[in-house]
């Protein structure tokens, strides 16, 4: 389930997503203003004033699509009662929930597939590795890769999503799983290191030995061997050339990502083949047939000239140890493969691998493109044992070798301020956050720095609101360890949604998260207070040619990190009804989101609400007469009002209470629902329904999106 809320943004000059500041705005051009709630648009630019026979309050988005659906519900009653038919019934639903957001539906790929249960499944220990690689059949089709519905704005549609959705969906799912094996290893670890101390003061028996021997400490294995099981993993059958979704230059950060999308159909082996099995499908082909080959530098023996390469075959390595070679190779399995690609002419994709800090398994394997295999020998080897060797040509015409522009990528990053290109403010913050966060800007003549506002690293509240008293906290100590004993932990389901890896990552989005607030005996080290930590990443405000103001990072962003909080004033949405120019404000309609008004999409159902949150009542926020809350980052902000929209986005929304726990002024946290590589752009869906913005004539108003996404819906609303 989604929190549900949206930033009014500005178009100046066909410029979209990100806020452009007052002082910016060119006056000979309309400013349209457009949003879920509250919706409002400048009158085209040219258009006559027509004077309004009377005035009217105005009447946000989505009670407009409330409306909008009451009325077609009470037409469809009406043909109930002439035709008596039943089917009359099934359409009033698909009214009401036809209007899909996606804005937030990228964390819940999840449940799409397998739903939360199936994470209750249990997974083997021991992770089962094929040797050879080509023992498997070809598998069905999972139901991640069949058509979906919901096209948004109009009814339900069949539609195919891309290989590129496909590919960016599975990893999400892969990661989800991932640190839900994460949390399991930490658990298990605190738990043999209780047991441990507990010896140790009876020194009386020795800690079981089942809980810290013969396990599997690799979640990403977990992970993979997870999806295997669930038949949900992408591309099951192995593939010449290209796999589909997968670019060149496209990074995974374990060689499991590599087989949880099909690229790679094993975590350990250097070389991915086609066995007999393929025979049938490929009768034109003699096997076995190499289609993948991992350059890691693993082999003492291998050569890498980029694009020519010596890459020495498999087999006869003390992988466990010094990684030498201590016996002759055979010419068989991958060796054949290889062997075999020279003389049927077929291309081998070729990935590289680096050292990598931000990876779980230290390394950072990239996409380089496809390679033909020209040549192979025998030669006695480094540590005097037979090797077969073989060299691969990088195939022309593609595009340009990513390695060296991935290297090139990292060596952009700053490590100095004389070093930042088109700086124009060295910190934003003005010294409130730990880590400055500097602004360039390379597209403007003369460079102007982003003006207009004042930042504040926390929420103000507006006069008039006040907020709920603080929240009964938990009785832990020190930090929050037994979930059955916390009940900060029991209202997120008998459990912590946050693993401790990477500095705290939430697992999954959820309807809303309760962390550890000011009464909870904890400190602020606890895991269950990861988002009130503050920005931990280095972040830069930059200008963009279409899109205004921007937000990216310098460091890579593990996904599940929380990046930063969404600040500014928290008042009323009907206390702004007389702004005209607002582009900063973001609604928070959680509750909203759990009811599943407007057919949006939802999430875990794991925490519970409390008594005063019972959405027995959410009925009566139908009302406009009830108070909605958002929060106003226009003249108050921090950097999440620099961060752009996308179709595509690599950022989700979500709920959280910690100070107290009244939804209906959650706290707004933008989360990773990805990995996210260094100087890459920063992007949440900003949630709007298609054809819900109106001008002052009544009539829809649609504006073009510029995110540059593969899936973009060629409009933000």
């Amino acid at each position: 389930m989604v929190v549900k809320s949206r930033v009014l943004h500005s178009a100046v000059n066909g410029e979209l997503h990100s806020p452009v500041t007052p002082e910016e705005k060119p006056k000979s051009h309309k400013v349209a203003t457009h949003g879920r709630k509250n919706a409002k648009a400048a009158k085209p630019e040219g258009d006559a004033e027509e004077p309004s026979p009377s005035p009217q309050r105005r009447t946000s988005a989505r009670i407009q699509l409330k409306q909008l659906a009451e009325k077609k519900e009470l037409l469809a009653r009406q043909r109930v009662e002439v035709l008596d038919e039943p089917e009359s019934a099934s359409k009033r639903k698909k009214t009401n929930g036809q209007v899909k957001s996606k804005r937030n539906t990228t964390p819940s790929v999840a449940e799409e597939v397998v739903e939360d249960k199936a994470v209750a499944v249990p997974v083997s220990n021991d992770v089962a590795e094929s040797k050879d690689g080509d023992a498997s059949e070809p598998l069905e089709l999972c139901a991640s890769e069949k058509s979906r519905t919901g096209d948004e704005g109009g009814p339900a549609n069949i539609v195919e999503k891309s290989d590129h959705a496909k590919v960016k969906e599975t990893l999400r799912l892969f990661n989800k799983y991932y640190l839900h094996f994460v949390q399991e290893e930490e658990k298990r670890c605190k738990k043999a290191e209780v047991a441990q101390k507990a010896s140790k003061r009876s020194k009386s028996e020795e800690a079981p030995a089942e809980d810290t021997k013969h396990k599997s400490k690799r979640p990403d294995l977990k992970a993979v061997s997870k999806m295997l099981e669930a038949n949900e993993i992408l591309n099951h059958e192995k593939r010449i050339g290209n796999v589909p979704g997968i670019n060149i230059g496209h990074r995974f950060y374990s060689r499991a990502e590599m087989v949880a999308v099909g690229f790679h159909s094993h975590w350990l082996n250097g070389i991915d083949y086609m066995g007999l099995s393929y025979s049938k499908m490929y009768s034109n082909y003699s096997f076995p047939l190499a289609v993948a080959i991992v350059l890691s530098g693993m082999y003492e023996d291998d050569l890498d000239n980029a694009e020519d390469v010596i890459y020495t075959g498999q087999g006869g390595q003390n992988l466990t140890g010094n990684k030498r070679q201590i016996r002759d190779q055979v010419m068989e399995r991958g060796n054949l493969a290889l062997k075999n690609c020279i003389e049927q002419a077929v291309p081998v994709r070729v990935v590289r691998g680096h050292e990598c800090a931000s990876s779980y398994c230290g390394k950072l394997y990239t996409y380089d493109g496809l390679y033909k295999v020209i040549q192979y020998w025998a030669e006695k080897g480094i540590s005097g044992f037979t090797v077969f060797k073989f060299r691969l040509r990088r195939i022309e015409g593609q595009s340009l070798l990513t390695t060296n522009q991935v290297q090139f990528v990292y060596g952009r990053v700053p490590k100095s301020v004389a070093e930042i290109r088109g700086l124009v403010c060295e910190d934003i913050t003005g010294g409130q956050e730990d880590i400055p966060i500097p602004a360039t800007n390379l597209v403007d003549d003369p460079p102007v720095a982003p003006i207009g506002f004042t930042y504040c690293k926390s929420i103000k509240v507006a006069h008039g609101v006040k907020l709920p008293s603080n929240a009964n906290g938990c009785d832990c100590i020190g930090s929050c360890i037994d979930s059955r004993t916390c009940s900060c932990a029991k209202l997120n389901g008998l459990d912590f949604p946050y693993v401790h890896r990477d500095g705290g990552r939430l697992i999954e989005a959820k309807d809303v998260v309760y962390e550890c607030g000011p009464n909870c005996g904890c400190g602020p080290g606890c895991v269950n207070r990861t988002s009130q930590r503050g920005i931990k990443y280095r972040l830069e405000v930059f200008r963009t040619p279409k899109k205004g103001w921007a937000v990216r990072s310098w460091d890579f962003i593990p996904s599940g990190a929380p990046v930063c909080e969404y600040t500014g004033i928290l008042t009323r949405t009907e206390d702004l009804d007389h702004v005209s120019e607002n582009n900063y404000i973001f609604e928070i309609d959680c509750l909203q989101t759990i009811s599943g008004i407007g057919g949006r999409e939802r999430r875990s159902r794991d925490a519970s609400l409390p008594a005063n949150n019972s959405s027995d009542g959410i009925d009566d926020q139908r009302s406009e007469s009830v108070p909605e809350f958002c929060i106003d980052a226009c003249s108050t902000g921090n950097i999440a009002r620099f961060i752009n929209h996308s179709c595509e986005p690599n950022l989700f929304v979500q709920c959280v209470l910690s100070s107290h726990h009244d939804i209906k002024l959650a706290r707004v946290v933008l989360f990773a629902a990805e990995n996210i590589p260094p100087l890459q752009e920063l992007t949440y869906d900003y949630g709007y329904a298609l054809d819900s913005v109106y001008g002052p004539d009544g009539k829809i108003i649609q504006m073009p999106c510029f995110c540059g996404a593969t899936e973009c819906r060629k409009r933000l609303f």
